[in-house]
């Protein structure tokens, strides 16, 4: 629970902080510590005079200092680590350091790094942050919710860790996804930390590793499933609806089919997003359609392959279905523009596993009939694009390199402007480089990774490499949503984003520029998603608010700055 209140004016802006912590106590919260920050009469009103050194610092001196600390350690792990415990000891601290060096710290504090914290969760445990329900505590969770949700809970970061990143099942240390998602929420979209909840829904887990671990924290048994799973799921939204009727669900990492049904479940239930499939999706079309500017295709045009048929890459191709419809195309016409593999291949009517979400996409037979291929049972990756001949090709799949030079030359030698999307992270489960992805189109290749890259040097030119990075979608999409208190997020909702997104693409002003911003640029575009999206939930009538409400001073009500404020005594 908040253990404090924040007092703003008639502008909507923070004034001063009041609490009735003091001492050690008020030093150990980590939302309200401001280390040697506190001033003279702070010190001696909150009885913290000789508890800190003499010398009384200012926010940005503290800055100089951690990223001086920081910049000793080696490795990202080490760096991850060090930041964690910044933000358990001084949340403010933490958020103004990563803000001014998110082009270096967010990779550290989210992929690709993050993924090496989940696999160590147990192991480098310091101080639980969220919340944690497990399936043997099912009929203790109202109690266990009532713990820890307070009425100004406006978002909540859920996961069950099943399938975290391209590293699989990662049991309960998938709640270090849900931290990270915060932070980014923070960082990139200015929404205060202090509004967002992370939750792990511990349904057990698959990984053998992790059962034989000694260290393992989570609940130690094979995962639920089927019936069981989705009783567990419905009681929690249940429950949380109850208690947060306006609440914005945020879903992460649930397994391939979990992810599907439970979005699909809930979706016109409550306000909810599947990160994995729909943010990832909302950022990689605003991706292509930039992309779409430089290649002179419209995207209605586009033949499209996705390699990689889990979460993300179903999110994407349902994504890019309902963006061409609303283009102008039948949804039959618009799916046959897409072409989707996974580990068995080309997905066909007679598919090894042929799920429910695969069959809009399953290609038959007799379309296939002329390929010159080896085995129809399974149709590689370089036998789809000899015949489909993509213009776009978008990986999903966490298998590292499985863009081939022989794939991409085949795929080059038939299009003039490809556009190349490997997207999978961490950044070793990339399936390319840029730089060879340069190297083999004779530079012509539009490029967009999942992962950070480094600049790519090719004929005299520095080459900035766009990261389709879902922290530039989520943030947003979540902030216009909260704001209106949207009672779903509709498709309408994610276009509006996708669209605002892709507007904000360099390319829009120079051809030859990267598909995507900075991420120095994330805040400010995130508002522009988020006042997209709220004036698309006013226009379908999903929002419940006044009409007449200033939607700038809702979200500057939301929001947030790492700065220090006065303190007074409750």
């Amino acid at each position: 629970m908040l253990k404090f209140n924040v007092v703003r004016n008639n502008h909507g802006e923070i004034v001063r902080i009041e609490t009735a912590l003091s001492g050690p106590e008020l030093l150990c919260n980590p939302k309200l510590n401001k280390g040697c920050a506190f001033s003279r009469e702070e010190r001696a009103f909150f009885h913290l005079d000789g508890l800190l050194p003499h010398y009384v610092e200012t926010l940005d001196h503290q800055v100089q200092r951690m990223y001086a600390q920081y910049s000793e350690f080696q490795s990202n792990i080490a760096k991850n680590i060090y930041l964690n415990v910044l933000h358990d000891y001084n949340e403010t601290l933490f958020y103004r350091l990563v803000k001014q060096h998110i082009e270096e710290m967010l990779p550290i504090i989210y992929t690709p790094t993050v993924g090496e914290a989940v696999e160590r969760y147990s192991l480098h445990l310091r101080k639980p942050r969220g919340m944690y329900i497990s399936y043997q505590e099912r009929n203790q969770m109202e109690k266990i919710l009532e713990n820890v949700l307070h009425k100004q809970t406006h978002a909540l970061i859920v996961t069950d860790g099943e399938a975290v990143l391209g590293i699989g099942d990662q049991g309960i240390g998938g709640i270090e996804i849900c931290k990270s998602k915060l932070m980014v929420y923070t960082l990139c979209g200015g929404i205060n930390p202090n509004f967002m909840l992370p939750i792990q829904l511990d349904t057990g887990t698959n990984n053998p590793k992790l059962l034989a671990d000694p260290m393992y924290l989570g609940w130690r048994h094979e995962r639920i499933t089927a019936q069981e799973y989705d009783n567990f799921i419905d009681q929690f939204v249940t429950v949380v609806k109850k208690k947060l009727p306006h609440v914005y669900i945020h879903w992460e990492d649930l397994g391939r089919e979990n992810a599907s049904r439970v979005l699909k479940n809930y979706r016109k239930e409550i306000c909810t997003i599947n990160g994995d499939m729909q943010s990832t999706a909302v950022a990689t079309i605003a991706a292509l359609l930039a992309g779409c500017i430089v290649s002179g295709l419209p995207l209605t045009e586009h033949r499209i392959v996705i390699f990689g048929s889990g979460a993300a890459g179903l999110g994407i191709a349902d994504e890019l279905v309902s963006t061409m419809q609303l283009k102008g195309l039948t949804p039959q016409d618009a799916k046959s523009r897409l072409w989707l593999i996974d580990k068995y291949g080309l997905i066909t009517k007679n598919h090894k596993d042929l799920l429910d979400c695969h069959q809009p996409y399953a290609r038959s037979l007799e379309e296939i009939a002329h390929w010159k291929i080896q085995d129809r049972n399974f149709i590689n990756l370089q036998e789809v694009v000899t015949h489909v001949k993509p213009t776009i090709l978008i990986g999903c799949s966490a298998v590292g390199n499985a863009f081939s030079e022989e794939i991409i030359k085949t795929m080059a030698s038939q299009v003039e402007k490809p556009i190349i999307m490997p997207l999978s992270n961490p950044t070793p489960k990339s399936e390319a480089k840029p730089e060879d992805l340069l190297n083999w189109t004779q530079g012509r290749a539009i490029i967009a990774t999942g992962s950070p890259f480094p600049d790519v040097k090719l004929n005299g030119r520095n080459i900035r490499i766009a990261q389709s990075n879902n922290s530039y979608a989520f943030p947003g999409v979540g902030l216009g949503a909260i704001i209106v208190k949207a009672k779903q997020l509709s498709d309408g909702m994610l276009l509006a984003a996708t669209e605002t997104l892709s507007s904000c693409s360099p390319v829009t002003q120079d051809p030859s520029a990267p598909l995507m911003p900075l991420l120095s640029d994330a805040l400010p575009v995130s508002k522009q998603i988020a006042l997209a999206v709220a004036e698309q939930a006013k226009k379908e009538g999903l929002a419940q608010i006044e009409d007449n409400v200033d939607l700038n001073q809702l979200i500057k009500l939301i929001s947030w700055e790492p700065t220090y404020y006065s303190y007074r005594k409750i």
